[in-house]
Order: C-alpha cells, then sequence, then structure tokens
C-alpha cells in the first residue's frame, strides 16, 4: 500500500472513530434518550395530591403529572415488594423469572432491562432499595440496601462487595449518592439509565426527626370504608391479618415504648425487656438522633397512657389510624422533598429536556381503606400503582391517561424509547403509544395479576385473575375455591361480590373465558399453580 494511500486510511480511521463516539448518545441522528427510573416502596396513590389531595400535599411529584403524563389505571402483576421488583426488570411475570413471592429465588439466568441498557452503550446507576440480590447485573455503578434496609444510619451493599454504614436518615442519603453521580460520577458523553430507589414509605414508618415533629401536630378524614365489616365479600377479606385495630403493633407501628405497654399490663407482649438498643430503627440512632426524635416519642406515649384506657376499640382504632398516618405521610414528605432536590438539578444542569423521568411504587397500599394496612389483594388500593411520566418534546403536559397499564410493560417501553431492541420473550407492551398521544395504537383492555405468598405474614390468600375498565375477576385458591367479581364503575370501592348475582352471569362467562386466555398467553397454568402449592406445603412441614 502506497504511503499517501496508508495515510489516508488512518485519518479515515480516526475520523469514523470520532464519529462513532459522537454517535455512541445518538440514535437515527437524535440524541438518545436518559432515563430516571424513580421508584418508592409502598407508596399509595392516594398519599400523592396529584392523584388526591385529601391526606398530603406532594408539589414536587405533582411536577411530573404536570409537566408529563398521570396514568389512573397503572396496576402491578402481584402486589408484594421483592416480585414486583423482578417483573419490573425482566418484563415477565414471577411465574417466568422465578420470584414469586420474597423468598423464593429469583432465576439469575434471566436478562434484566439494565443488562440491554449496559450493552447498547449506556451508563447505568442504581442508588437504593432493590431488595434481593447483592449483586444487580447489568449495573455500572450501585449503592443498595440489605433486603429492607434501614430509616435511620443505614447500611448500603457497595459494588465491590462491602458494607458502608452512612450516617443520617435514609431518604436524604439515596438522593445524596444519586445526586452524587449524577454530577460528578457519570461520563457525561454517554446517556445514562439511573435507577433512584427509595425504601420509604415501607413499614415501619419512622419520618425524619423534623418530618415525625411536624406530622404528629396534624389529624386526617378518616377512610370511607375504614370500619368495614367484609358482609358482602369473600373468605379471603374475612380472613386477611392486616387490621388496624387487630393487627397493627402499638410498639413496632404507633411508637408506643415496649416499657409503657409493661408498665400498663401487658397490652400488647411484643418485647419481653425494655431496651431501647433494639427498639427499632430507634436503636440505630446516635444519642444525638434520639434526643430529637425523644420530645414526640414522650407525647406519644403520654398520650397513650392517659386516654387507652376508656378507649372503646371503635376509638382504639381512630387512635392507630391517625398515628400510622402520621408516620407513613411523613416519610413521604421526605420522598417528595427529595424528588424536588433532583428534579431542581435536572432543571439548572440543562439534564430535564433530553431526560425521561418515571415516578412509580413496586405497588399500592391501604390507608385504612377497608380497616387494612398492607398490600396483596388484587383490590384497588393494593393493585393500582401511581405512574407519572415526564418527556419533554414527546409527553404533551398535563396528560391524563386511563388505559390499562402494568409494571410489566415498563422495560419495553425504556427499551424502545432508547431505540434497543427488546427480546422477544419479554411479556409487556411498550407504553410508548400512550407517552406519543397515539392511542389508537394501543389494544389492551384487559391485564393479569396472580398473587402467590400464603399462608405467611397476614394470611392474604393465593389468587389470581383478570381486570378490565369495568370488571375484577377473582379467583381465590388453595384452602378455598372461591371467585369474586367486582362492578368498578358501580362500586369503585369494591364492597359487593356479585358474582353470583344473575343480572352478571354473561360478565362472569365472558371474563372467565378472557381469563383463560390471559393465562395460556402469559404461560401460567393450573399445573404451575400447583407446582408452587406443593413447595410452599413442602416448606410448611
Amino acid at each position: 500500500m502506497k504511503t499517501e494511500n496508508l495515510i489516508i486510511l488512518l485519518i479515515c480511521l480516526v475520523l469514523g472513530g470520532i464519529t462513532g463516539m459522537a454517535q455512541e448518545g445518538q440514535q437515527n441522528g437524535k440524541e438518545r434518550p436518559n432515563i430516571l427510573f424513580i421508584m418508592s416502596d409502598d407508596h399509595a396513590y392516594q398519599a400523592i395530591s396529584a392523584y388526591d389531595d385529601r391526606l398530603l400535599k406532594t408539589p414536587n411529584i405533582d411536577r411530573l403529572a404536570k409537566e408529563g403524563i398521570r396514568f389512573t389505571n397503572a396496576s402491578v402483576t402481584n402486589s408484594i415488594c421483592a416480585p414486583s421488583r423482578a417483573v419490573i426488570l425482566t418484563g415477565k411475570h414471577n411465574h417466568i423469572n422465578g420470584k414469586i413471592d420474597n423468598h423464593m429465588a429469583f432465576d439469575t439466568t434471566q436478562v434484566t432491562f439494565p443488562q440491554l441498557f449496559q450493552k447498547a452503550g449506556y451508563q447505568t446507576a442504581m442508588f437504593g432499595k432493590l431488595h434481593f440480590g447483592n449483586s444487580p447485573k447489568g449495573v455500572d455503578e450501585f449503592m443498595i440496601l440489605p433486603g429492607q434496609g434501614n430509616y435511620i444510619n443505614p447500611e448500603f451493599i457497595t459494588k465491590e462487595g462491602g458494607r458502608v454504614t452512612k450516617q443520617g436518615y435514609v431518604t436524604d442519603i439515596i438522593t445524596d449518592m444519586t445526586l452524587d453521580w449524577l454530577k460528578s460520577g457519570r461520563n457525561a458523553e454517554k446517556p445514562f439509565m439511573m435507577m433512584y430507589l427509595h425504601k420509604a414509605p415501607h413499614r415501619p414508618w419512622w419520618p425524619r426527626a423534623d418530618k415525625f415533629k411536624e406530622f404528629y401536630q396534624k389529624e386526617f378524614p378518616l377512610p370511607e370504608t375504614l370500619f368495614d365489616d367484609y358482609e358482602n365479600r369473600g373468605t379471603a377479606a374475612k380472613t386477611a391479618e392486616m387490621n388496624l385495630l387487630k393487627h397493627m403493633k402499638y410498639s413496632h407501628d404507633s411508637k408506643v415504648f415496649p416499657q409503657t405497654i409493661a408498665e400498663m399490663g401487658g397490652v400488647e407482649p411484643e418485647v419481653p425487656e425494655f431496651d431501647m438498643g433494639f427498639w427499632g430503627p430507634f436503636g440505630r440512632a446516635t444519642a444525638e438522633q434520639q434526643a430529637e426524635y425523644r420530645p414526640v416519642l414522650e407525647a406519644i406515649n403520654a398520650d397513650f397512657k392517659e386516654n387507652w384506657p376508656s378507649m372503646t376499640d371503635r376509638e382504639k382504632m381512630i387512635w392507630k389510624y391517625q398515628r400510622y398516618m402520621q408516620d407513613y405521610l411523613g416519610t413521604i414528605s421526605s420522598v417528595d422533598d427529595n424528588v424536588g432536590r433532583v428534579l431542581d438539578y435536572l432543571d439548572e444542569s440543562g439534564l430535564a429536556e433530553n431526560t425521561i423521568v418515571v415516578y412509580t411504587s413496586d405497588q399500592g397500599f391501604y390507608l385504612g381503606e377497608h380497616g387494612w394496612f398492607d398490600k396483596r389483594f388484587i383490590y384497588d388500593e393494593s393493585f393500582k400503582t401511581p405512574l407519572l411520566v415526564r418527556w419533554p418534546n414527546v409527553i404533551t403536559p398535563g396528560t391524563t391517561e386511563d388505559e390499562m397499564v402494568q409494571n410489566l410493560d415498563f422495560a419495553q417501553t425504556f427499551l424502545e424509547a432508547a431505540g434497543i431492541s427488546a427480546p422477544d420473550d419479554m411479556q409487556g407492551e411498550s407504553l410508548m403509544p400512550l407517552l406519543e398521544g397515539n392511542n389508537k395504537e394501543w389494544d389492551r383492555d384487559a391485564v393479569y395479576y396472580h398473587y402467590y405468598e400464603y399462608p405467611s405474614v397476614h394470611m392474604v390468600k393465593r389468587h389470581y385473575g383478570i381486570v378490565t375498565k369495568d370488571y375484577k375477576l377473582a379467583h381465590f385458591y388453595y384452602d378455598v375455591d372461591e371467585w369474586e367479581l367486582y362492578d368498578r364503575k358501580k362500586d369503585p370501592n369494591e364492597m359487593n361480590n356479585v358474582y353470583n348475582n344473575p343480572a352478571y352471569a354473561d360478565v362472569v362467562e365472558k371474563l372467565k373465558a378472557e381469563l383463560t386466555k390471559l393465562r395460556i398467553k402469559y404461560k401460567d397454568s393450573p399445573e404451575l399453580d400447583q407446582k408452587y402449592i406443593d413447595i410452599y406445603k413442602e416448606k410448611m412441614k
């Protein structure tokens, strides 16, 4: 090869490399979007003022609704923490990814969407609560809480495999790490996919000390169904163990000192000997941090000592509800403040213009509706989840969307937005048509739900079902064989099971046929049901 030709070839290769680097962050000549996925834990849609402002104002989370799209029929496939996260990461139902509950192992051969982003040239990061697995795949940088994690002075698992304890309040710390990475940890030449995952508002609900004081002064409206007697429901609702009066703990949940309980004759014998060093997150606090909490804790205990002996069961239920809301909503107030910090940085840095921001929860939660706390059921407060998405120049600001969407759809949505091909075995549907306002291209009219973990905490019976905009049909099984049907339009509080009502016979027949089709579509089956039942029975021996 002649010298001049060699020189030309080298110049072409160099220029080609430069062009390739310049195009690394591009898709079809356009800059590929960054993705910021924000997820809280057990954040009920009722506790976001963009959905319902009777309990709490969340101005920062609401910004995403005002500047983007708010989904009113977003739901989960299985309302419990680790399984929900496995569905989000894989775009597959739990009977496929293996994580049917918080205990069964996740199938680590499954491909997760962060792996696909990493392979496609995105820089990836994860900070906060993953809940399962100590080494998330496809993530360049991470600091994750072990298991549930702690609210006060939390410990984190690092990418290097070690653990570090950080002083402070968990919601602030997770946000600090997220902002540090956005400001100085990422490669500005690459697009990023960031997972910013909050522990709050998971039980036990410990607000930051200033929020603890602020919210203890507040009183909240009672839910319409707080004193539900489950008269027109099935066995599952009647036997669940998540009632505020019967199952919420005075010490663990309402912050009554175990010593106070002991002094009052063992109202609720939870801790045999009083030791502040072993009392929940408070035991992790430094002396200085404990001093910030003590005035409110002393006030709670004084109130309990004075009033509990003369309270009726109804009054005890209301007392527990108010304490629950004060702490639960106090933790969310910190989440909202910190989401605001991140959104402000995106605006100030200019990143907002090309960043898709998603806010969701791993499932819904009961805030006293039907007398309950926790989740797990196919009923709305548990099954539905908040979903807000902002994408400048793509999503029309202030859009509200009522189509049936699920956390199953997130992976394929993110992949399509970034121009990355989704594996054929993913089971969701990209939300891109809805984000772009092309509703006519969306043809789903029903979603599938399957909850497995029974018998276990809260004793919610196993069930699967189909949900449309108009109806909800569920089959409870394992130690019962019961069907429930709810008319979502006429009975939004889901107080009346109309499965045996002759007027709904045609609806039942149609929905059962559609449910069978969904089970086939998603590769679920009676044989798989029996497989997991046998596993549970073996564990109980």
